[in-house]
């Protein structure tokens, strides 16, 4: 077969640096999402649907099969933190680590209904409690290491 075809759903979470409520203003918030998903565009991986609250983004995208989820995160969250502090957000950055998983076609309504639903999630749930299931459903391993601030850094590794 002389072509190739790829489609291979993913779900990205991360979040702001110490998840400073950097984005808690909704039309910052619509604003940041644009700018992502017309980078996410730009390097072929189609967005599906990105949201997320004041500390934290969901993407959910098709990636393409011309580059790695490792390169994908590191555009996705350069350029738009460079917006961000074009906006005035002088502060901003993004943590270093991030949750990314595959999604199946048939689960995709789904997932599409858990971003969309963020804020009305996180009135109940919080990031880490989220990330935690997320980690846990797909079979990843979170090491959480304590910080001076009471806080708790996470880092996640593949359960064999």
């Amino acid at each position: 077969m002389p072509q190739s075809h790829a489609r291979l759903i993913t779900h990205i979470t991360f979040s702001t640096k110490h998840r400073q409520p950097f984005l808690k203003h909704p039309e910052l918030r619509v604003r940041l999402h644009a700018y992502m998903a017309g980078i996410l565009q730009r390097i072929d991986c189609e967005p599906i649907l990105i949201n997320g609250v004041e500390d934290h983004v969901h993407i959910l995208c098709n990636l393409s099969r011309d580059i790695a989820v490792k390169k994908l995160i590191e555009i996705v969250k350069v350029e738009p933190s460079k917006w961000m502090k074009r906006q005035g957000l002088k502060n901003f950055f993004w943590q270093k680590g991030y949750g990314a998983s595959s999604v199946s076609q048939s689960r995709v309504p789904h997932t599409k209904a858990y971003i969309a639903r963020q804020e009305e999630h996180h009135k109940h749930v919080s990031f880490q409690e989220e990330f935690r299931e997320l980690c846990r459903k797909h079979g990843l391993k979170i090491a959480e290491m304590p910080r001076a601030n009471g806080r708790y850094s996470t880092a996640a590794t593949r359960i064999t």
